[in-house]
């Protein structure tokens, strides 16, 4: 009788299961982080000592030849908290900052909309709706001309800029000075030139003039600070994106349902909008994305949970069981029985 210790498949199948297991331990402490806070890295360790020993059981159970088939189903079952957890943490880590700019975006896309539909419910003299907009998109160019540090104030840029709008609206624009040649100054000169420019093309009550110099200014503010947002490295993106996204979106709400006051709810209908990244790192957050959003990442965030967490019993089931080679009930130890032929 001879009796051999820690076989080559013992070891592979051992370093193997210990490796995946202690990534899935991390994962699993990180992913249940926002539920149990500092009692999760307790409970992602015990998950992944019971893993462990199921797998320990499962392959001696195995080797004898007796059923597994419960086995599997308690290790089936204490390994889906792991996934879960391991799918959160892994998805949102990768995923953060994509969701962020993608909400970003969103929001640049809802402030041009607002700025857009308030418009068509106005009183204006310039009837064409293209003819309106493509003058606004001329007043944001002109107001960045006009503070433009390296050539501030009404100059060659800001006077071009200046006769298109005419062209548009058909009327003579009086070019405006500075009250100051301070940076202050040169901003108060773009706001008048845009109040000039509007009267023209509107014809507006008080409240409805300042509601659309307050939501031109929001949308021109947003669509540059996102853009600079966006521009950042993606650990700065992450820092700050939701602070970002909280502001924008109070102030886009605030817009909207002042607009909704000033023009009758009968005529322009605003329905507020909330955050969506604000349950980001959240399990429930981390499938409903995934689902809706499905694409090779998810793919492979899928994937690569369930190689973590199912690979290595998957492996163990798969192996051919020998009864032959158990008579002890170890796992590391092989005892031969029966004749020997020299």
């Amino acid at each position: 009788m001879k009796k051999q210790l820690f076989t080559v498949t013992d070891l592979f199948l051992a370093f193997l299961a210990v490796l995946l297991i202690s990534v899935s331990f991390y994962q699993t402490w990180l992913g249940l982080d926002q539920i149990f806070g500092g009692s999760s890295v307790i409970i992602a360790l015990v998950l992944s000592l019971i893993l462990l020993f199921l797998l320990w059981q499962i392959r001696l159970n195995r080797l004898k030849g007796n059923s597994t088939t419960g086995l599997n189903w308690i290790y089936f079952f204490v390994a889906d908290f792991c996934f879960v957890a391991n799918f959160n943490a892994l998805y949102t880590r990768f995923m953060r900052t994509d969701i962020y700019t993608t909400e970003l975006r969103d929001i640049n896309e809802k402030f041009n909309e607002l700025e857009t539909d308030v418009e068509a419910k106005l009183n204006y003299s310039v009837a064409d709706q293209k003819t309106r907009q493509a003058i606004r998109s001329e007043i944001n160019l002109l107001k960045i001309q006009i503070t433009d540090p390296k050539n501030t104030g009404i100059g060659v840029e800001a006077r071009q800029i200046i006769g298109r709008i005419e062209k548009l609206i058909g009327k003579k624009i009086t070019p405006l000075t500075p009250i100051n040649q301070t940076p202050s100054g040169y901003q108060d000169l773009a706001d008048r030139m845009e109040e000039q420019i509007v009267e023209m093309v509107y014809n507006l009550s008080p409240e409805e003039k300042n509601l659309m110099t307050d939501i031109n200014n929001a949308v021109l503010k947003w669509n540059k600070d996102i853009q600079s947002l966006l521009l950042l490295s993606q650990n700065e993106i992450d820092d700050m994106a939701q602070g970002q996204i909280d502001k924008a979106l109070t102030e886009y709400n605030k817009l909207g349902n002042r607009a909704t006051t000033i023009l009758g709810a009968d005529k322009f209908t605003f329905t507020p909008s909330l955050s969506k990244t604000q349950e980001v790192g959240k399990i429930g957050y981390a499938f409903d994305h995934a689902i809706k959003h499905f694409g090779m990442f998810a793919f492979v965030v899928l994937a690569g949970c369930i190689l973590l967490d199912f690979g290595i019993l998957i492996i163990i089931l798969l192996m051919p069981a020998d009864p032959r080679n158990m008579s002890n009930g170890s796992v590391i130890t092989n005892k031969r029985t029966g004749k020997t032929i020299i």
